[in-house]
Formats: C-alpha cells, structure tokens, sequence
C-alpha cells in the first residue's frame, strides 16, 4: 500500500500530471480519427519517452495514452458511424442511429460516462487481484512459465478475427521473425543468412512500427477514400440524469465485469468484450428489438465494457509479464526497453512501476472523463480531417523514430519491410495481434523450455507432473480441440448450404 500511495503522490505532482493529462488528450484526439490507433499512437511515442526525466513518467504517459485512445473511438462511431478503434464496432450500432434521430449530445453523453464506469470498475479488480496474482505467480518455475506462453498463444490464435490456423500461422511467424541473431544458450549465429546487420536480431520497436503504423499508412495509401456523411455533434443532453444512472445501473455493473474478466485473457481485446457484454444486453433486455435502432443500452454495454478490459488487461502484464492486448505487448516492449522486466519480480524489486500503471489508470479515467465532457464538441471537429493528410507526417516520425533508436539505417530498413509484411498479411485476413505477441513472447518461451530442460535432464515428463503446468497445458489443448472443431463445423455448415 506504501508503494502505491507513494505512485499515486508522484502522479498528482505537476510534471506527472500533465504527462498524464497529455496522454489521455493525445489518446482521445487519435482514438477519435478513423484509421489511427491506440497502438500507433503508444509505438510512435515508444522511441520518445527516452528523452523523458524517467520511466515512471514514461509509463504515465504511454498508459494514459491507452485510456484515451480506447474511449475517444465512441466520437466518430456516433458521429460518422466509423468506429475510431476496433473497441468502438459495437458503439456504432445505437450510437449512430441515435445521432441521426437528433441525440448525438445524449449518445456521446452515455458513452463518454459508461467508459469511465467501466474504467473505475475494472480499476477495482487491476488493484485487487494484482498483488495476489503476483505473489502466486513468483512460485512459477521455467515449466510453468512455459506453459502460460503457450496457453496465450493459443488463446489469442484461437479467438483472433479469422481462422485459428491463421492465428496460429500469425504466431508461428512472429517467433520465427524473433529468432534471428545470437542464440543465447549457444552463442551461436542463427539464421542471419550471411548478413551481418542481422547479427543482432530484429529490434522490437522497428518491428512494432512496422506491423502497426507503416502496414495502415500502406493500406490508407491503396485504398481510396470513401464518402461519409457526417453528423454535426453538440452538447445538448450530454449528462445523464438520475433516472438514466438509476435504469442503467445493471447494465454498467454486468457490462464492465463482463469486459473486466474477458481483459484478462491474453490478447482477446477490447472488441471482443465489447461484442460479449452487448449481447448480454440485448439477451437479458425486455425490449431486444431496439438494440440495432438507437438504444442507450447497446451504447453503454459496448462503452463501459471495452474500457473496462484495459484494465482486464494490465493484471497479466503487471504480475506476469503476459500481455493482455497488442496495446499491452507494446506497453511490455516499451518497459524492456527501459531495462525493466515485467513480472511477477517486479513487485518485490521495483513496486513503484506497477503501482505507477495502476494508479495512472485510475487518474487518466477521471481525466478522460472531464476532458470528453468539457471539449466533446471540438473534439468531434477532428473526423473532418482527411486521413490522406496525416498519412505522410506519420511515416515520417516513425522512420524517425526507428533510426534514433541506435541510429542505424538497418532499422528504417526493417521497419519498412514489416510494414509490408503487416498489410499483406492483413491483405489475406491474417491477425497481427498473434504475430507481435508471438514476437515478444517467443525469447521468454524458449528460455524457459531450455531451463526447464536442463533441470530435468532433457526429460519433459515436468510438463505433465507439475500441477500448474499441466493445467496450463490442458487448457491449450482443450482450446485448440474446440476451436479447430467449431471451425470445422462451421466450414461443413458453409459446404452444405452452399451444395442446396
């Protein structure tokens, strides 16, 4: 409690605090223009942040910059029926019925509040498991680790967009990009084909900027821009009432609880409780057939739920070094580049650096929240710039971004062609989210096998024998059985209906 009291004191301090406030403003301001992300936004700033006073007010910034970003994605789902991030899908299913009946302000208004409700519960649950989790987690040897990386690759491959086997396919490459350079059990040279530049491997943040922020420039480049109508937004009925809080009571509780334990779950994402908790919703209303035409219900089940798996998801990387989301595997990759490893150590070695995640979390929901309410109305002026115009500033700094690292040509290089690698993989339907966790996580993997290995005398029967790796293991198992034989129930179906 010390630690976080002492977190909690540096970020109400001024410097912190404009970091703070800062980055959710940013967060809000990209979230809320379709075609950028929270997770382009979080890699351009990666490279900067070393230029910061310290990592804590690193953190502050990068973590703040994840609220905003995921709550500013509601102004052009309401507005232009563009979702800002993928979080915000749902959102554009009442939110942009009800701004064109005329209740864009009251849209806006139970969007705005839902997510911060759903960032305060979810906050409650980051706070509460944390500490337990993460002495629980200290008694993990090199199997059990093992088996946690492999059960949240096969999570986040199982319940990616798409086909497992692309998921899985998406994983597999990013270890695979991750291999190049010096084995470190042999001190050996691995897969550099000859070439001396790879003699070092493939940075994260090159790589991170390639996948997230090059591959969408391409892709915005190709595609052309299409027509959209947009609705002009005010703060007339922007507040709830009382009555408003009384009848959606239930609906906030469920709905962030909902996105709370689906954030945990390595990788699943935002769009995914968001999707759960608005069919919860429409399953348990009294009135299903308004979801779809404008319903407050359907804006506050997919609002406060997919703020509240941010932090669903900062409890595994806090206490485990597991990211949750693509945003946390950048949040892991920008704490590794600080020469801090996430873990379940880092509570006894450095407590004031998870404190310092979890306390931002809370301050940047309240700073989101006043920000949104106050300059909701010039905020949504930002969906009337065009994103051909922002395109070309944001190749810019990340090539940039990805020189100043070690000031190496090779990293604009490999920044570039992963980005060619992100669009076409995006091109045939591929997830990047298994591809970057795959590439963060593969080192930790392979680590722990040969660990483990070495301890038990090339002898894998610890894998089977240890209680908490085997369930893991079990886990894996059962997830990639059901999700490969639903898939293949599914294709069958197609089949059938296709032959009729």
């Amino acid at each position: 409690m010390d630690a976080f009291l002492t977190a909690t004191g540096h970020i109400l301090t001024p410097i912190p605090l404009l970091w703070c406030a800062l980055g959710v403003t940013l967060g809000i301001v990209v979230g809320a223009i379709p075609g950028l992300s929270g997770s382009m936004l979080i890699t351009m700033t990666v490279p900067l942040t070393f230029f910061m006073g310290s990592y804590y007010d690193a953190l502050i910034l990068l973590v703040a910059m994840y609220v905003g970003s995921i709550s500013g994605g509601l102004v052009s789902a309401t507005l232009l029926r563009m979702p800002g991030t993928p979080a915000a899908i749902m959102t554009t299913l009442d939110g942009y019925p009800m701004a064109q009946a005329g209740h864009a302000g009251r849209a806006l208004g139970f969007g705005i509040m839902a997510s911060f409700v759903g960032g305060v519960i979810s906050w409650v649950f980051l706070i509460a498991l944390s500490p337990t989790l993460a002495v629980w987690a200290t008694y993990f040897g090199p199997w059990e680790y093992f088996t946690m990386v492999l059960m949240a690759l096969v999570l986040i491959a199982s319940l990616s967009q798409g086909s497992m086997v692309k998921g899985l396919l998406s994983g597999f490459l990013g270890m695979l990009a991750s291999m190049p350079g010096v084995d470190n059990s042999t001190g050996m040279l691995r897969l550099t084909f000859g070439f001396n530049s790879w003699a070092g491997g493939f940075t994260l943040l090159p790589v991170l900027l390639g996948i997230f922020v090059v591959s969408q420039v391409l892709k915005y480049v190709i595609d052309a821009e299409r027509p959209v109508i947009r609705i002009e937004a005010s703060n007339r009925g922007i507040f709830m009432t009382l009555d408003d809080w009384r009848r959606q009571a239930v609906n906030l509780i469920r709905s962030s609880i909902i996105g709370t334990w689906i954030g945990i779950l390595p990788g699943i994402g935002a769009s995914i409780g968001s999707i759960c908790a608005y069919t919860a919703a429409k399953n348990l209303s009294k009135t299903p057939e308004k979801f779809g035409t404008g319903t407050e219900d359907g804006i506050v089940a997919s609002e406060a739920a997919n703020n509240a798996t941010i932090g669903g998801a900062l409890v595994p990387l806090v206490t485990m070094g597991i990211p949750g989301s693509v945003i946390d595997a950048i949040l892991i990759g920008a704490l590794l580049m600080h020469n801090l490893q996430p873990g379940p150590l880092l509570f006894v070695t450095d407590p004031e650096v998870p404190y310092t995640i979890i306390s931002t979390h809370l301050i940047a929901n309240i700073l989101m929240l006043v920000i949104m309410l106050v300059s909701v109305k010039w905020i949504s002026k930002l969906i009337l710039v065009p994103t051909a115009y922002l395109m070309p500033l944001i190749l810019m700094f990340c090539l940039v971004g990805a020189f100043s690292l070690q000031n190496r040509t090779f990293d604009v290089w490999v920044t570039l062609a992963f980005g060619v690698v992100g669009f076409l993989l995006e091109r045939i339907k591929v997830p990047l989210a298994p591809f970057v966790i795959g590439f963060i996580l593969a080192s930790l993997a392979e680590s722990e096998l040969r660990s483990g290995l070495m301890a038990s005398a090339g002898s894998i029967e610890p894998l089977f024998t240890r209680p908490i790796a085997a369930i893991f293991l079990a886990v894996s198992a059962v997830m990639l059985v059901w999700s490969l034989r639903s898939e293949w129930r599914n294709a069958k179906k197609r089949r059938g209906e296709g032959g009729q």
